[in-house]
């Protein structure tokens, strides 16, 4: 598929058009994570059970992304875009206005994360389609740092609104600004008709099999499944890990809340994603993503069990795991993109999606699965869950240097 031939302005403005909707989106994001020490006392929650709604938001995710932004490959993707974005709408409205309890909340999650589904990488792939090449690895940057700094801000914004309007209101304010990204689109986007282009490979719309083959695309995306799954983890459960802390170590002052450490943890990761895409030009983007992947592995060895210590030595240690973390998030999504070949790119992100929301559904469960095996939260029963996600990681180390997928054209070391 051809990209419109814009302008470097026009593109520029598209791009911000699309970055400000993608913020209005996922402002409410962190809010179910935010509030979630709350809701499981409100609600007698489990670790389990918490974990299941926090991972049926991937879970649904993962299981829609396939359909809907491989489609994008034949119809307009503001069309799909505009699908999910209505569907964030209807999952944070009807959070906020019926859910009780386990099952109503792990049904207006799963609708979030349809509408998710027909968002991230559709909004992404509206980029794709009609900003020229020497904007693409920018323009995916810009997308993940809305996306990020939307995200970030709404661990904060969650609490703030819960303890002044309470929960339920919390979530029919995502529910408007997720309207208000649905009308932005809607009038400003131009309209984009795919320009019918036979694939490099054969194969049907849904024949996946050469997306696979594609080594250098597919390593980057195989990466993205354990570092959503380890993003995940740390966004569902980080809350809940410091607040744990600070009870386990008897602190009373609460000058950097909980909250407010997840938030500033997602805002400078924002940053560092952002930066580590621009290491990946300048020195490469393996090099990048590989030392990213060894830095993980090693701070999940020991937040868990050092962090449970001492309050702030956990904040410390979890803002840095997660600057790490983020560290080659736009990397991954770029060399995953960048590789594809151009009529499969919606094909391309969407197993790209798919494998990445496979692992962030995996993430909050197996930290949630992982708690309750080890007897309930205690310095151990964290220090195992990291540790889990971990060894995960290794894993897709060994497969990503296996794989020796390309650089980007650009990258100066490709």
């Amino acid at each position: 598929m051809q990209a419109l031939p814009t302008d470097t302005s026009k593109g520029a403005r598209l791009v911000a058009v699309v970055c400000a909707a993608q913020i209005f989106v996922q402002i409410g994001a962190g809010f179910w994570p935010a509030l979630l020490p709350q809701m499981m006392q409100r609600w007698s929650l489990s670790n389990s059970e918490a974990g299941w709604i926090t991972a049926i938001f991937f879970g649904a995710y993962m299981v829609s992304v396939p359909v809907l932004v491989t489609l994008t490959d034949r119809i307009d993707a503001k069309k799909v875009y505009l699908f999910g974005v209505a569907c964030t709408v209807a999952g944070h409205l009807m959070f906020g206005l019926f859910a009780d309890g386990f099952w109503s909340a792990f049904a207006t999650r799963a609708l979030a994360g349809l509408g998710w589904a027909g968002t991230y990488m559709t909004g992404l792939k509206l980029l794709a389609d009609q900003v020229d090449a020497k904007l693409m690895s920018r323009a995916v940057t810009g997308h993940a740092a809305s996306i990020g700094i939307s995200g970030a801000v709404s661990f904060l914004l969650g609490d703030v609104l819960a303890d002044q309007f309470g929960w339920r209101s919390a979530f029919v304010f995502s529910a408007v600004t997720a309207a208000i990204a649905w009308i932005m689109v809607a009038t400003v986007v131009p309209t984009h008709r795919p320009a019918p282009r036979k694939p490099a490979q054969g194969g049907g719309l849904f024949d996946f099999r050469p997306v696979i083959r594609n080594t250098s695309s597919f390593a980057y995306s195989v990466v993205y499944c354990v570092h959503t799954l380890e993003m995940s983890a740390l966004r569902g459960w980080g809350v809940a890990f410091l607040a744990f802390v600070a009870a386990h170590t008897g602190l009373t002052d609460e000058t950097l809340s909980p909250a407010l450490v997840v938030t500033v943890l997602a805002l400078l990761g924002t940053l560092a994603s952002i930066a580590g895409n621009e290491a990946s030009i300048h020195f490469g983007r393996r090099r990048l993503v590989a030392t990213a992947m060894i830095l993980s592995i090693g701070f999940a060895a020991v937040v868990g069990f050092a962090g449970s210590t001492h309050y702030w030595l956990a904040v410390v240690l979890l803002i840095a795991y997660g600057m790490v973390v983020w560290l080659d998030s736009s990397s991954v999504t770029a060399g995953a993109a960048g590789n594809a070949d151009p009529a499969r790119r919606g094909a391309t992100l969407a197993v790209h999606s798919t494998l990445g929301y496979a692992g962030g559904f995996l993430g909050p469960l197996i930290v949630g699965w992982t708690l309750d095996l080890a007897g309930g939260m205690s310095p151990m029963a964290w220090g195992l869950a990291f540790g889990v996600v971990g060894l995960l990681m290794l894993l897709a180390l060994v497969a990503f240097l296996a794989m020796r997928p390309a650089n980007l054209v650009g990258d100066r070391r490709s």
